[in-house]
């Protein structure tokens, strides 16, 4: 699913209008009936529903939706803000039709006027300002905002918070932004829902389909994609009956040091159970053992040292490299690590300790095989790229770094993005908090590396890992919860999360 900005988005209503063909007040209507829709679902019936609307299109929404609520017997007060002397054409006919309406009461908020009182059991409707805002709040707008959010009432923000920026937010003041509970936004995701620091504005957020002209989102041009079920659908390539296991690739794990046997485990089972067909695993010596126990279908390569990774076996005859998790920044290693660039000729997966050691010689990442991947977590990429400001900054600067060395990132977070070369983004559509464990991070370095070994490309083998990793771990979720979930749960339900996605 394509991400839009906000002009893309007015581009594609306006040719929805022209093209169906429909008038904009019966798209209006269209849209606000889905957000009734979803709020009537949500609704205590004893809650009075206080509605805040805007003098543009988005307060339209509003009173329509106030409209719908009060015919079916909910109390209703619209607060129309005069931020604006000239309603939308659309806002003033939606104004008429409220004339007589049962249940339902209007007031206005002009500068210098006394904020109406919220309770905190009320329902907060924000249909004040879309997505299409590109300055600061200020004036009248941002009172009824901080009003709003001091009231400690249960918000839904319409389409956008009133105040959020729909893509870079860094020039913003966060103090003006409405913070909503829930975002009812139309027809697409947007950037701004992809960033840690706006989630206490946008709340949970859902996509409610009006109907927007297809064919003009298909033409839209646009590198932000949202990674779903079906995309990943399109890519998975169904096993044949007289396949074997030569037909899915030989992986080789790089991982562990004493202490941290655990990340090669979890790696190693990770990238069996995401159907590559030989593995071969690196550790230390002292780990022999509890490879050959814990994963009996890998192959294991014991180093000659008993506590790191110093050196590399033959590298001939694999079809994919991993490395990193659990694995140190000892001087042996570091050489180890890159004596694997200069002399690999299939792509890699680095992580964890390969990318820090990456990042004190950034030089070597000129040798990187063609298709490379790296899958740091903020800190690893801050080290890799140099200390970033926010989630908007961290971004630009992963799409930079990807062209520069012509390597995939697969950036971490609750909205995982993969970063391609060609600047396209791709963010995850699955995942939950309680991925936030110890070793979640190594189980999706040896699912990209399983996938990898099967002979997917560098960007599929991302898509396919990221999806499947965040799904296994929302089914694992469902049964152990956020705080009980482990990594090795997200490592049972990968069958499952291929089996019921693919």
């Amino acid at each position: 699913m394509k991400i839009l900005n906000a002009t893309q988005i007015r581009e594609i209503d306006a040719t929805t209008i022209a093209s169906e063909p429909i008038a904009s007040i019966d798209l209006m209507e269209r849209a606000a009936r889905k957000c009734y829709d979803w709020i009537r679902r949500k609704l205590r019936k004893h809650k009075t529903v206080k509605i805040f609307c805007g003098m543009g299109n988005n307060g339209g929404d509003g009173l329509v939706i106030a409209r719908m609520l009060a015919g079916t017997g909910h109390k209703v007060i619209v607060y129309k803000v005069l931020h604006s002397d000239r309603p939308s054409e659309d806002f003033a006919i939606n104004e008429k039709r409220l004339q007589g309406i049962k249940n339902l009461h209007i007031e206005t908020i002009a500068d210098g006027d006394a904020m109406p009182v919220i309770d905190p059991e009320d329902l907060v409707v924000d249909a004040m300002l879309g997505s299409g805002l590109s300055r600061p709040l200020e004036g009248l707008l941002s009172r009824v905002v901080m009003h709003i959010n001091a009231a400690h009432a249960v918000v839904v923000a319409i389409d956008f918070p009133s105040g959020l920026f729909c893509e870079d937010n860094r020039e913003n003041n966060y103090k003006h932004i409405i913070k909503a509970d829930y975002t009812l936004t139309f027809q697409v995701p947007k950037l701004a829902f992809m960033f840690a620091s706006n989630d206490q504005y946008v709340g949970q957020w859902f996509i409610l389909d009006i109907g927007l002209d297809a064919e003009a989102i298909r033409k839209a041009d646009t590198k932000n994609h949202f990674l779903q079920a079906s995309d990943v659908r399109s890519l998975y390539r169904p096993r044949r009956k007289f396949a074997h296991k030569g037909h899915y690739g030989h992986a080789y794990l790089v991982a562990g040091s004493y202490g941290k046997a655990g990340a090669a485990v979890l790696s190693a089972k990770a990238a069996l159970r995401s159907g590559a067909g030989l593995l071969t695993v690196q550790i230390p010596n002292s780990a022999y053992q509890v490879i050959q126990t814990a994963v009996p279908e890998a192959m294991c390569m014991a180093d000659d040292h008993p506590q790191i990774v110093s050196g590399l076996g033959n590298l001939e005859n694999y079809n994919a490299i991993g490395v990193g998790p659990g694995l140190g920044k000892h001087d042996q290693t570091t050489r180890a690590l890159k004596l694997l660039i200069q002399n690999s000729t299939v792509p890699m997966v680095l992580d964890a300790d390969a990318l820090n050691i990456l990042a004190e010689n950034l030089t070597w990442c000129g040798f990187l095989p063609k298709g490379s991947i790296f899958t740091p977590h903020p800190g690893e990429f801050d080290r890799l790229a140099a200390k970033t400001t926010d989630e908007h900054d961290r971004l630009e600067k992963a799409v930079e770094l990807a062209h520069r060395f012509q390597v995939h990132i697969v950036l971490k977070g609750a909205h995982t993005v993969v970063v391609c070369p060609d600047g396209r983004c791709f963010f995850n559509s699955t995942g939950n908090p309680g991925m936030g464990t110890g070793g979640s991070g190594d189980v999706l370095t040896g699912m990209i590396l399983g996938w990898l070994a099967q002979n997917y490309s560098p960007l599929h083998s991302c898509l396919l890992g990221v999806y499947l990793h965040g799904r296994a771990g929302d089914l694992a979720a469902n049964r152990k919860g956020f705080e009980g979930l482990i990594a090795s749960d997200i490592i049972d339900m990968i069958p499952k999360a291929i089996k019921t996605t693919v």
